[in-house]
C-alpha cells in the first residue's frame, strides 16, 4: 500500500478547514462501549489509522460495531468474547496498537478480567505502564507479568473502591482507571489524575452511562461504584492537536486559513503559544473559529527581562507535548530564538536532524531540549528525502515540506495516518500539491 508523500514546496494555501474528532478521546471513550450491554453510539470519530485498528479489535472481541453515519458508529458489547484474550490473533492486533491498553480497565470493571500484550505506538522514548497496573492492583486486582510471551495479565473477583496518588498524571493510565474504578465497590478517590480535555469527556459520558464522578476537570477525582451501565450517545471533541498543526502550517507557508469548529473553550493555551512565536490570530468564540490570516513575518516573544522565550510541555492545563514538535518547525521560520524544552519523552526531539538538512538553524542541546534560531525567511528551507518517527514529528515534516524550496519525500507515511485522517486530500483542497504514492 502507499508509503511515501512527494510534497512539492513552496505552498500558499487558502480556505476553510475543519478539523477531525480527537483521536487521544476517541481511543479512550470506544473502550468504555465494553462496560454495557446496551447500546452505545458515539459520533465525531476520526477513521484514522489508530482508531480503526480499535474498531476492528472490538469487532473480534465480539462487539457489534454498525456504520450509522461518516463518522458516527453504534457499539452493543453484550456478546463478549473473552476467550480472543488468549489467540495468536489477539496477540498480533494488540501489540501493534498503544491505545489497547485502555480495553483492560472495562474488561476488568465488567468481567473480572483482562490480558494484554505490551502495546505499539510511537517510539519516543520509554513509555511505562506501572501507573496503569499499580492503579489496577490498588482497586484489589492481582497482577500478573509473563516475560517470555510479553503479555500483562489482571484479574479480580470483586473490585474494591480506594484512595490512590497516581505517580504520575497519565492521560491513558487516568482513564484506565477510571474505566475500572465506575464498577468496583465503594469508593474511589484518584489524586494526581489527569484533566486533559480528553479525560472530562471520558468522564462525562460515563456519567450519562450511570457512573457517580465528582471532581471532572481537576486533578482529583472521586468516583463512586455503580453495579451496571447503560447506553448513552456521546460525541467527540475536535482534535486541539489537529488544530494546533494547522495554526503552525498557516504560519509557515504564509496562507489564509480558517479553521471551523474548533471548540475553543477546550484549547487551553494552545492558540497563546502560537502566539508567542508570533503568530496573528482571531478567535471568535460565536462562530467557535479560529481565522489566520496570511503572514510574511512573525517574531518570536521574548520574556519580560528580554531573556530568550522558552516553551516546555507540561501536564494540562499546561502546553501539550504533542504539539511542541509542531511549534518547533514553526520557529524555524520566524524572527528571534526559543529554548524548545521536552520533559516527558526523551526522543521525541530526535526528528530535528531532518529540519537542519532542511536548512534550518537547530541546536539540539540534549534528548529533551533544542534551540530553534529563526532566520525570519532569510534561508528558506529545502525540500530533502525523509522518513516519518512518529505522528506528530511526521506531520511537522510534511510542514516544513509545504514550506521548502523543491520537492521533499516523507517515507513511513502509516506514522501520519495513524493520527490525521486523509491529510493530503484535505491540503491539497486548500492548494497543497501532495501526492500519495
Amino acid at each position: 500500500m502507499p508509503n511515501t508523500f512527494e510534497i512539492q514546496g513552496p505552498v500558499r494555501l487558502k480556505g476553510e478547514i475543519h478539523p477531525q474528532g480527537a483521536k487521544n478521546e476517541a481511543l479512550q471513550v470506544l473502550c468504555a462501549v465494553l462496560l454495557t450491554d446496551q447500546e452505545v453510539t458515539i459520533s465525531n470519530i476520526p477513521l484514522i489509522r489508530d482508531v480503526n485498528k480499535l474498531l476492528e479489535l472490538l469487532q473480534k472481541l465480539g462487539v457489534a460495531v454498525s456504520q450509522a453515519g461518516d463518522h458516527t458508529f453504534t457499539f452493543k458489547a453484550d456478546k463478549v468474547d473473552l476467550d480472543y484474550l488468549h489467540t495468536i490473533d489477539f496477540a498480533r492486533q494488540a501489540a501493534a496498537l498503544r491505545g489497547s491498553i485502555m480495553i483492560i480497565g472495562p474488561l476488568l470493571a465488567r468481567f473480572g478480567k483482562a490480558s494484554i500484550p505490551k502495546p505499539g505506538g510511537d517510539k519516543i522514548g520509554r513509555r511505562r505502564l506501572d501507573t496503569h497496573f499499580q492503579g489496577f492492583k490498588n482497586l484489589g486486582a492481582k497482577f500478573d507479568y509473563d516475560s517470555e510471551q510479553n503479555f500483562f495479565k489482571v484479574e479480580a473477583k470483586k473490585l474494591r473502591g480506594t484512595y490512590m496518588l497516581l505517580d504520575e498524571a497519565s492521560v491513558t493510565g487516568t482513564a484506565n482507571i477510571i474505566l475500572a474504578a465506575v464498577m468496583a465497590e465503594g469508593t474511589t478517590t484518584i489524586y494526581n489524575a489527569a484533566c486533559e480535555p480528553y479525560i472530562q469527556q471520558l468522564c462525562r459520558m460515563l456519567t450519562a452511562m450511570g457512573a457517580k464522578i465528582t471532581g471532572t476537570g481537576s486533578n482529583l477525582l472521586t468516583i463512586d461504584g455503580v453495579t451496571s451501565m447503560k447506553g448513552c450517545r456521546h460525541a467527540i471533541l475536535p482534535d486541539m492537536i489537529e488544530i494546533g498543526s494547522f495554526i503552525g502550517l498557516a504560519a509557515m507557508t504564509q496562507s489564509e486559513l480558517t479553521i471551523r469548529n474548533v471548540s475553543l473553550s477546550n484549547l487551553g493555551i494552545i492558540p497563546r503559544v502560537f502566539q508567542q512565536l508570533g503568530i496573528r490570530m482571531t478567535l471568535d468564540e460565536k462562530e467557535d473559529t479560529i481565522y489566520l490570516p496570511a503572514q510574511e513575518h512573525y517574531t518570536i516573544d521574548t520574556f519580560l527581562d528580554g531573556s530568550i522565550l522558552t516553551v516546555a510541555d507540561a501536564i494540562w492545563p499546561g502546553f501539550t507535548p504533542d504539539l511542541l514538535s509542531i511549534a518547533l518547525v514553526t520557529a524555524t521560520q520566524a524572527r528571534g530564538t526559543v529554548l524548545f524544552h521536552q520533559k516527558m519523552f526523551e526522543s521525541r526531539l530526535f526528528f530535528v536532524d531532518k529540519l537542519i538538512d532542511m536548512g534550518a538553524q537547530i541546536i539540539l542541546c540534549d534528548p529533551h531540549r533544542a534551540t530553534v534560531i529563526g532566520l525570519d525567511r532569510s534561508r528558506p528551507l529545502r525540500g530533502i528525502p525523509m522518513t516519518s518517527p512518529d505522528i506528530r514529528a511526521g506531520v511537522a515534516l510534511l510542514i516544513a515540506a509545504l514550506s521548502a524550496k523543491g520537492k521533499s519525500t516523507i517515507l513511513n507515511i502509516e506514522q501520519i495516518d495513524r493520527g490525521y485522517e486523509k491529510i493530503d486530500e484535505r491540503l491539497n483542497a486548500l492548494g497543497a500539491d501532495i501526492v500519495r504514492s
